[in-house]
């Protein structure tokens, strides 16, 4: 099976490289956004509980950066980290991504986290492959493209 055949809905990468051109590198520095903004928000969930957050912390950072992540991919197919870095993810057919997409997504993104050789591979995929795809996205079918 062609590559074509595969992802029948997004550019070629030989073809149209400009949609791929540095989509590692930012998604990398959205990372270090969406991690800033989970911060920022971690900080607040401490403080409107009365810091009572604070003695779960490991499970409320969990829960609000599943959530950060799930709300906002599903809302413009995208973190607020890569809106600003002008990146966005697409399914297979170049569509963006709907909430079951997004949960999934953030499922696996979770998964890779938790599981540092799976986040290892994710980092060095992104880095070799021709779209940029990370392990989810090799699962999924999706990538992240330029905007």
């Amino acid at each position: 099976m062609t590559a074509t055949e595969l992802f029948p809905g997004l550019p070629d990468p030989e073809a149209r490289p400009e949609f791929y051109d540095g989509v590692p590198m930012k998604r990398g520095l959205a990372w270090l956004i969406d991690a800033a903004v989970i911060g920022v928000l971690t900080a607040l969930a401490v403080l409107l509980s009365a810091f009572i957050a604070a003695f779960f912390l490991p499970l409320t950072v969990l829960v609000i950066s599943f959530l950060y992540r799930w709300v906002t991919i599903t809302g413009r197919s995208a973190t607020l980290g890569m809106r600003v870095m002008s990146v966005e993810f697409r399914t297979r057919y170049g569509e963006r991504f709907d909430s079951g997409t997004a949960l999934l997504h953030t499922l696996g993104y979770t998964v890779s986290v938790a599981v540092f050789p799976a986040q290892l591979v994710s980092i060095a995929l992104m880095l070799i492959t021709e779209r940029g795809q990370g392990l989810t996205d090799h699962f999924l079918g999706t990538t992240a493209v330029n905007r």
